[in-house]
Protein backbone atom coordinates (compact mmCIF):
# COMPACT_ATOMS: atom_id res chain seq x y z
CA UNK A 1 0.00 0.00 0.00
CA UNK A 2 0.75 3.48 -0.53
CA UNK A 3 2.00 6.78 1.34
CA UNK A 4 -0.63 9.20 1.88
CA UNK A 5 0.09 13.16 1.31
CA UNK A 6 -0.27 14.79 4.71
CA UNK A 7 -0.13 11.57 7.20
CA UNK A 8 2.37 11.49 9.31
CA UNK A 9 3.39 8.63 11.67
CA UNK A 10 5.55 9.16 14.83
CA UNK A 11 7.27 5.98 16.46
CA UNK A 12 6.40 6.39 20.44
CA UNK A 13 8.87 5.78 22.46
CA UNK A 14 8.54 3.90 25.69
CA UNK A 15 10.33 4.82 28.59
CA UNK A 16 10.83 2.41 31.30
CA UNK A 17 12.40 1.67 35.07
CA UNK A 18 11.43 -0.14 38.05
CA UNK A 19 8.07 1.46 39.19
CA UNK A 20 6.85 1.27 35.89
CA UNK A 21 6.72 2.97 32.19
CA UNK A 22 6.12 6.28 30.57
CA UNK A 23 5.07 7.00 26.59
CA UNK A 24 4.76 10.74 25.72
CA UNK A 25 2.19 10.59 22.71
CA UNK A 26 1.64 13.95 21.26
CA UNK A 27 3.45 17.00 22.13
CA UNK A 28 3.42 20.84 21.25
CA UNK A 29 6.86 20.94 19.55
CA UNK A 30 6.15 17.57 17.41
CA UNK A 31 6.43 19.02 14.03
CA UNK A 32 2.67 17.53 13.37
CA UNK A 33 1.47 19.29 16.15
CA UNK A 34 -0.55 22.35 15.25
CA UNK A 35 -3.48 22.72 18.04
CA UNK A 36 -5.28 21.41 20.57
CA UNK A 37 -8.77 20.93 20.59
CA UNK A 38 -9.48 17.81 22.76
CA UNK A 39 -8.65 14.38 24.29
CA UNK A 40 -10.58 11.28 24.24
CA UNK A 41 -10.86 7.41 24.47
CA UNK A 42 -12.64 5.29 22.66
CA UNK A 43 -12.88 1.31 22.51
CA UNK A 44 -12.97 -1.26 19.96
CA UNK A 45 -13.55 -4.73 21.06
CA UNK A 46 -11.92 -7.69 19.04
CA UNK A 47 -13.41 -8.03 15.72
CA UNK A 48 -15.24 -5.05 15.52
CA UNK A 49 -15.02 -2.16 12.62
CA UNK A 50 -15.32 1.60 13.98
CA UNK A 51 -14.96 3.16 10.16
CA UNK A 52 -15.24 5.04 7.81
CA UNK A 53 -15.15 9.02 8.43
CA UNK A 54 -13.47 11.85 7.90
CA UNK A 55 -13.43 15.67 9.03
CA UNK A 56 -13.53 18.68 7.27
CA UNK A 57 -11.54 20.72 9.40
CA UNK A 58 -9.96 18.29 12.01
CA UNK A 59 -6.76 16.89 11.75
CA UNK A 60 -6.88 13.38 14.26
CA UNK A 61 -3.37 12.74 16.05
CA UNK A 62 -4.28 9.40 17.80
CA UNK A 63 -2.99 5.63 18.83
CA UNK A 64 -3.90 2.04 20.51
CA UNK A 65 -2.47 2.62 23.98
CA UNK A 66 -4.10 -1.26 25.12
CA UNK A 67 -4.28 -4.18 22.75
CA UNK A 68 -3.48 -4.06 19.15
CA UNK A 69 -5.72 -2.27 16.52
CA UNK A 70 -5.79 -2.64 12.36
CA UNK A 71 -6.41 1.15 11.42
CA UNK A 72 -7.25 1.98 7.28
CA UNK A 73 -6.63 5.25 5.76
CA UNK A 74 -7.79 5.97 2.28
CA UNK A 75 -7.33 9.30 0.46
CA UNK A 76 -10.52 10.41 -1.31
CA UNK A 77 -9.44 14.37 -1.54
CA UNK A 78 -10.10 15.86 -4.51
CA UNK A 79 -6.89 17.56 -6.39
CA UNK A 80 -4.66 15.23 -3.99
CA UNK A 81 -1.56 13.40 -5.58
CA UNK A 82 -2.17 10.55 -3.16
CA UNK A 83 -5.79 10.22 -4.15
CA UNK A 84 -7.40 6.90 -3.93
CA UNK A 85 -4.25 5.35 -2.12
CA UNK A 86 -4.86 3.40 0.90
CA UNK A 87 -3.22 2.99 3.71
CA UNK A 88 -3.15 0.36 6.32
CA UNK A 89 -1.44 0.18 10.00
CA UNK A 90 -1.00 -1.96 13.05
CA UNK A 91 -0.80 -0.05 15.76
CA UNK A 92 -1.12 -0.77 19.84
CA UNK A 93 1.31 -1.88 22.28
CA UNK A 94 3.42 -4.14 20.48
CA UNK A 95 3.59 -1.17 17.49
CA UNK A 96 3.37 1.92 19.70
CA UNK A 97 3.37 4.69 16.88
CA UNK A 98 1.30 7.90 16.72
CA UNK A 99 -0.96 8.45 13.44
CA UNK A 100 -1.67 12.00 12.30
CA UNK A 101 -4.66 12.40 9.44
CA UNK A 102 -5.52 15.27 8.05
CA UNK A 103 -8.77 16.86 6.86
CA UNK A 104 -10.40 14.71 3.83
CA UNK A 105 -8.71 10.92 4.94
CA UNK A 106 -11.31 8.92 5.37
CA UNK A 107 -9.85 6.41 8.53
CA UNK A 108 -11.12 3.98 10.60
CA UNK A 109 -10.19 1.04 13.10
CA UNK A 110 -10.79 -2.79 13.99
CA UNK A 111 -10.00 -4.27 17.16
CA UNK A 112 -7.18 -7.37 16.79
CA UNK A 113 -5.98 -9.73 18.89
CA UNK A 114 -7.87 -11.26 21.97
CA UNK A 115 -8.51 -8.32 24.04
CA UNK A 116 -10.35 -4.73 23.92
CA UNK A 117 -8.01 -2.34 22.32
CA UNK A 118 -8.20 1.34 23.63
CA UNK A 119 -7.80 4.37 21.09
CA UNK A 120 -6.56 7.57 22.42
CA UNK A 121 -7.37 10.14 20.06
CA UNK A 122 -6.41 13.97 20.42
CA UNK A 123 -7.58 15.63 17.63
CA UNK A 124 -7.11 19.92 17.19
CA UNK A 125 -10.79 20.62 17.32
CA UNK A 126 -13.26 19.66 19.92
CA UNK A 127 -15.95 17.98 18.72
CA UNK A 128 -18.86 20.17 17.86
CA UNK A 129 -22.09 18.65 19.56
CA UNK A 130 -24.45 21.56 17.23
CA UNK A 131 -22.55 20.61 13.83
CA UNK A 132 -20.01 17.88 13.91
CA UNK A 133 -17.50 17.49 11.64
CA UNK A 134 -17.50 14.07 10.67
CA UNK A 135 -18.38 12.74 7.48
CA UNK A 136 -19.41 8.68 7.61
CA UNK A 137 -19.23 5.97 5.10
CA UNK A 138 -20.08 2.11 6.58
CA UNK A 139 -17.18 -0.04 6.66
CA UNK A 140 -18.29 -1.96 3.67
CA UNK A 141 -18.94 0.80 1.67
CA UNK A 142 -17.89 0.23 -2.08
CA UNK A 143 -16.52 3.99 -2.32
CA UNK A 144 -13.64 2.51 -0.50
CA UNK A 145 -11.58 -0.47 -2.26
CA UNK A 146 -10.99 -1.91 1.57
CA UNK A 147 -11.71 -4.95 2.78
CA UNK A 148 -12.24 -5.14 6.55
CA UNK A 149 -12.70 -8.94 6.60
CA UNK A 150 -16.23 -8.40 8.57
CA UNK A 151 -18.06 -11.39 9.00
CA UNK A 152 -21.39 -11.71 7.63
CA UNK A 153 -24.45 -10.43 10.41
CA UNK A 154 -22.23 -8.75 12.95
CA UNK A 155 -22.88 -5.10 13.33
CA UNK A 156 -20.47 -2.93 12.94
CA UNK A 157 -20.16 0.61 12.75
Amino acid sequence: MADIEGVVIKKLRVIPDERGWLMEILRCDDPMFKQFGQVYVTTAYPGVVKGWHYHKKQTDNFTCIHGMMKVALYDAREGSPTRGNLMELFVGEKNPILISVPPGVYHGFKGIGTETAYFLSVPTLPYNYAEPDEYRLPPDSKEIPYDWGLLPGLKHG
